[in-house]
């Protein structure tokens, strides 16, 4: 078998997978080559691993853990926050603002 033809045999990859540029040199937005293999050696995972790492970390960082409120509280909310609170010590409002 040709290489070519081996090379066509190879599976193609899916629509999901992205291309990674590296950077030239290490900035605050981007890193080279030499510190991802760096990092892999050190942690014992593969490139592709660091990426992941780097990604996962980077998300638990930057995005909301918690649900987007569903709007305002019902009236049975209302009710178990001003059982739950100490007397005279708060005032409940359905608004912040």
């Amino acid at each position: 078998m040709t290489a070519r033809r081996a090379a066509s045999k190879r599976k193609q990859p899916s629509g999901s997978s992205i291309l990674l540029r590296y950077r030239d040199q290490d900035t605050p937005y981007g890193v080279t080559r030499k510190t991802t293999t760096a990092l892999a050696e050190t942690l014992g995972l593969s490139e592709t691993q660091v990426v992941h790492v780097a990604l996962a970390n980077l998300a638990r960082q930057t995005l909301a853990r918690y649900e987007a409120d569903t709007g305002p509280l019902t009236e049975e909310q209302m009710k178990a926050i001003r059982r739950l609170q100490p007397p005279g010590r708060m005032k409940v409002k359905k608004s912040l603002f």
